[in-house]
């Protein structure tokens, strides 16, 4: 089964434009893979009916979603509450509770609201995550991802010298 190349997308959220330092890990793994993607600020909290509206609609455009928030870190869970897409969120760093406030949020859905969850400021690994899901059914991606982990594997040194 081969998706179709136009939503061979991933959508990369974030909850505010303090987010994108850590969220441009994401992009720049999607971009090795060659990916297509998007990148918007959609706050669960200020932006409530652009939250809504994507989530509704983002089946037609993406295949995954990746959602980078801080603090109460909504934006993972309500987007997933929307949508029957893979969401895979990305707990940000806060400066009070240094992120595991938003790590609990985003892990702690509810039975029947799935939301992957990776760990604090690792959009390289939600990038990864994304990358995988797409590669069930794209055989492109499937190759590139196994030449990286491929790659990944031989840059171990077996001796400290």
């Amino acid at each position: 089964m081969n998706i179709n190349k136009k939503k061979n997308k991933v959508a990369v959220v974030m909850g505010s434009k303090s987010d994108y330092p850590i969220m441009k890990d994401c992009e720049n793994i999607l971009k090795t893979f060659k990916i297509n993607f998007e990148t918007r600020i959609i706050s669960a909290h200020r932006t409530p009916e652009r939250l809504y509206s994507f989530a509704k609609s983002a089946n037609k455009h993406f295949k995954v979603v990746v959602a980078g928030a801080g603090g109460a870190a909504h934006l993972p869970g309500m987007i997933a509450s929307l949508t029957n897409l893979p969401v895979i969120g990305v707990p940000i760093e806060t400066k009070s509770l240094k992120g595991l406030d938003s790590l609990l949020s985003v892990v702690q859905m509810p039975k029947g609201v799935v939301t992957a969850t990776v760990a604090i400021n690792n959009a390289t690994n939600a990038g990864l995550l994304a990358g995988e899901i797409l590669a069930l059914f794209d055989k492109k991606v499937e190759i590139k991802i196994n030449k990286f982990r491929h790659s990944q594997t031989k840059s171990v040194k077996k001796r400290p010298k």
